[in-house]
């Protein structure tokens, strides 16, 4: 565990610097998300609370954004990892606020009580981009979501997402 968080503390201070030296005239393609996340069960298993952690890439320019990310949520000796690939469609709204719509599948393991539990799942997103300045080199995101379990259960959930975006590559515009 500590070697994970050494390694994403000098790859975040590496990011970083990369974002420090864009220009005005580039676009973020890949984007680093950090925060915090909640989720609330609709079938009665209770709330959750966790970090969360993504990159997005930008394939193809105000078409496509795939984001891959974890999600670690806990509850009363529950812990429940959450990987997920996202496909979003963005739109600009204006040069400091972006919004997308996002879909895609999600795997979940699941440890607590003395069991473990593996299943697919499906989340769709609302995804709120916010930059404080047109250079895009960060800002912060809110991501409303629904997730689908297709495991034993069924288990639906509402969550949201928060926490800062740090732009870690970038090309021309």
């Amino acid at each position: 565990m500590q070697r994970m968080a050494t390694g994403l503390t000098v790859a975040l201070l590496l990011f970083a610097g990369m974002a420090i030296s864009q220009t005005e005239a580039e676009e973020p393609r890949v984007v680093l998300e950090l925060g915090g996340a909640a989720e609330q069960s609709l079938k009665g298993g209770g709330s959750n609370f966790g970090p969360t952690i993504a990159i997005e890439v930008t394939p193809i320019e105000n078409w496509l954004e795939l984001e891959g990310g974890v999600t670690s949520l806990f509850n009363h000796g529950k812990t429940e990892w959450d990987t997920d690939l996202l496909f979003k469609k963005p739109w600009t709204i204006s040069d400091k606020v972006e919004f997308m719509i996002g879909l895609g599948p999600q795997w979940i393991h699941a440890t607590g009580q003395g069991s473990t539990t593996n299943s697919v799942g499906g989340e769709a997103v609302l995804d709120f981009m916010f930059w404080p300045s047109s250079k895009h080199k960060f800002g912060w995101y809110l991501e409303p979501s629904y997730g689908y379990d297709f495991g034993k259960g069924h288990e639906q959930s509402l969550g949201v997402s928060v926490g800062l975006l740090v732009a870690i590559a970038s090309a021309r515009r």
